[in-house]
Order: C-alpha cells, then sequence, then structure tokens
C-alpha cells in the first residue's frame, strides 16, 4: 500500500491563504454555516499540486506565484480574482498535453460557483487561468499583467536558481528526447526574447526584467540552439 507524502511544509499558509481569499470573493460573506468545506476544496487543489509526475509545477510553484502576488498587490484591480486564477492556473497539469490551462480554467468554473463565488468574478478568474498560455496580456489588463508577471517571475531568480528551475523542467518533459527537447525549449525562449517586456508591472519591469533577460539568454546558449 502506497504511503500517503508528508504534507508541505507550508501546508498550513496556503490552507489559511485559500480560505481568506474565498471569504474575499465571496464578497465578506463568512464560510461555513451549512455550506461547502472550504478546506475540502483547498486539500482537493493541494493533492493536484502535489501529484509525482511534476518537478517544477509543484506546491512550491504555487506558493511562490502567490507571495509574488503580493508583491504586485496594488497593481491588481481585483486581487481575490488574481489570487484564486493563482490557485487554479496549473491545477490541472500532465506535460504532454496542451489543454492544461483551458482544463484548469473549466475547473476553477465549476469549483467556484460550488463556493459561492459569483458569476462575473469567477468568469474573471477563468479567463486569466487560459491568460496564463501566453502570457500576453492586452494594454491596461491590469490583472492579467499581475497574475502574468508572478508566474514569470522564476525567470528573474539567482543563475543558480534559474538552473534549478530549467532542469526541473527538464525532468517533466523527461519522455521528450533531447534534440526534441531542445529544439522546442529553445522556441519558448526565444519567443520570450522576442516580447517588448516580459513584465508589465512597474514593480516586475523595474526588478525582473533585467535579470530574467539575462537567464533566459543563458539558458538559450547553453543550449547550443
Amino acid at each position: 500500500m502506497p504511503l500517503t507524502p508528508p504534507p508541505h511544509p507550508a501546508h498550513d499558509e496556503l490552507r489559511r491563504r485559500w480560505a481568506e481569499t474565498v471569504h474575499e470573493a465571496r464578497e465578506g460573506r463568512p464560510v461555513g454555516d451549512g455550506g461547502p468545506d472550504v478546506g475540502r476544496y483547498a486539500d482537493d487543489l493541494l493533492r493536484r499540486w502535489a501529484e509525482p509526475q511534476r518537478r517544477y509545477h509543484t506546491t512550491d510553484h504555487l506558493l511562490a506565484v502567490l507571495r509574488r502576488v503580493d508583491d504586485l498587490a496594488g497593481h491588481a484591480g481585483d486581487l481575490a480574482a488574481v489570487r484564486l486564477a493563482a490557485w487554479f492556473h496549473d491545477a490541472v497539469y500532465l506535460p504532454d498535453r496542451d489543454t492544461n490551462e483551458e482544463r484548469s480554467a473549466r475547473l476553477a468554473e465549476r469549483a467556484l460557483p460550488e463556493l459561492g463565488v459569483g458569476a462575473a468574478r469567477t468568469a474573471e478568474v477563468a479567463r486569466l487561468v487560459r491568460l496564463t498560455a501566453t502570457h500576453d496580456p492586452a494594454p491596461g489588463d491590469r490583472d492579467g499583467e499581475v497574475l502574468c508577471d508572478a508566474d514569470l517571475a522564476v525567470l528573474a531568480g539567482a543563475p543558480e536558481a534559474y538552473e534549478a528551475y530549467a532542469a526541473a523542467v527538464r525532468e517533466e518533459y523527461g519522455f521528450v528526447p533531447d534534440d526534441a527537447f531542445r529544439g522546442g525549449r529553445a522556441a519558448v525562449l526565444g519567443q520570450l526574447l522576442a516580447l517588448p517586456r516580459l513584465f508589465r508591472t512597474p514593480y516586475g519591469a523595474g526588478r525582473w526584467e533585467g535579470a530574467a533577460r539575462r537567464n533566459v539568454a543563458a539558458e538559450l546558449e547553453r543550449l547550443g540552439i
């Protein structure tokens, strides 16, 4: 019988964050009182984020994105929607599929109404989740800018942290032969470098842009393509 893995060290923090965000998203209506068990939804999402096929898109990534959203909170228009979108944006993740963002958005569309989140905010969360397929928010899309910047902030880590991130991505695609992986990864990195700006918020542009471009360029050079 397989052993249940121990909870993530930040399990309690994440459950607290989830409960607070759902409470805010419901516009102050109390959770509980005979309604759905908010904690059960948190536990389901945390189980998803801890699935064995994940190496980079893990609970650590979820926590990092939520903390970067904290850094960018003042730029958001609907901070509760952005935080919910962070929870759902990779909730469905299979490395060999290209439908992860769509399936994650649909999961949000099913779960959030059950939790009492209104239709407009649910639609905004789903839109934001789908946006992470391109990381290219339209001008003036402040919520999209916050979520995409938070998701891409890993690109701006210290060189050794960036190399660990790139190695984890390679592990997730371990089923792909080296030549095919190098070509596909180089195409993704090239598309990122071709963007006029990787980060759209003032905070992200000021603090992360330069380091991210250096890291991405260095990885491209290591790929030899």
